[in-house]
């Protein structure tokens, strides 16, 4: 099952940028030596933290080629493929080199706001184009629009490569509903990194993490620690971690995550218009709080 190959940390990559804001795919190989090393479960390229509204078509079928060649069999790759266009996106699944991805991670329609019925019926589409295990990814700040824990439900029991949810609403009331119906192969893991302690003690899978890019060794260890019962470990990594959470998201993500890996020589300090690097101040903080965790 899905939900036992991806139980634990997985990691929504950056893209790392030249100067020239060319992709750097050395930086790419380096920083996917770094996080399979600090020990994530597996990874998840052109996710949006990978700032894929700004790379065009060649670009994601070049990082999904490069992603497979550097990770090398060492974990499981999740390809991100999604947008607000159906039919844009089937081909994409239809197209797009696919073969050697567990499975298929795809945010909900943004600026659309589509009906819970158009969301029902948007998914469907997509999981008839293929035999890959969709995951749904629900994160309404950034997309308008919520899935309904029953639209979930609806899909985890009526459309059979509909695998899991990458849930990242904040909701915990409405997660909590998600893994008291949802069947028992369903996966659910959370997209929220403050709150991935929490949801997995009401029984998330795991995470896909954007704070695993910058802290992947102390948070999969919280992560573990917590899919194993031992609460106590869990919370002392979570502690450690909570400063940190607010510095990635002060700004812009992945603005924050691109500051810390620029800070340990991993990535170049780059992103694509309109988003741009974390202002001087917050920087300065995220050197001084990198100190503690030395």
């Amino acid at each position: 099952m899905l939900r036992d190959i991806l139980r634990g940390t997985g990691v929504a990559l950056v893209t790392p940028f030249n100067e020239d804001k060319s992709i750097d795919f050395d930086a790419l190989a380096s920083l996917i030596n770094f996080v399979i090393e600090g020990g994530v479960q597996y990874i998840v390229t052109l996710g949006t933290t990978g700032e894929t509204p700004t790379l065009s078509r060649e670009e994601k079928l070049d990082i999904i080629q490069a992603t497979f060649s550097f990770v090398a069999n060492r974990v499981p790759v999740v390809i991100g493929i999604g947008g607000n266009n159906t039919a844009a996106i089937v081909k994409d699944i239809e197209t797009f080199p696919i073969e050697n991805a567990v499975a298929i991670l795809s945010a909900s329609p943004y600026y659309n706001k589509p009906s819970q019925e158009g969301i029902f019926q948007h998914y469907k589409a997509l999981a008839d184009s293929t035999t890959k295990p969709i995951i749904l990814y629900n994160v309404p700040g950034r997309t308008g629009s919520n899935i309904a824990a029953s639209t979930t439900i609806r899909l985890a029991h009526e459309v059979g490569t509909i695998a899991g949810i990458k849930e990242a609403s904040g909701n915990m009331s409405q997660c909590m509903q998600i893994l008291r119906d949802k069947p028992q192969e369903f996966m659910v893991v959370s997209g929220d990194d403050n709150l991935a302690l929490a949801q997995i003690a009401c029984g998330m899978d795991g995470i896909i993490s954007v704070a695993a890019n910058s802290f992947p060794k102390d948070f999969s260890l919280l992560v573990q620690a917590a899919l194993d019962g031992d609460y106590d470990t869990a919370r002392r990594y979570n502690n450690l971690l909570l400063r940190g959470y607010d510095l990635l998201f002060a700004e812009n993500n992945p603005a924050g995550v691109k500051a810390v890996l620029s800070e340990l020589g991993i990535v170049k300090n780059q992103l694509r218009l309109p988003l741009v690097p974390l202002s001087a101040g917050i920087h300065n903080e995220v050197r001084d709080y990198l100190k503690t965790l030395k």
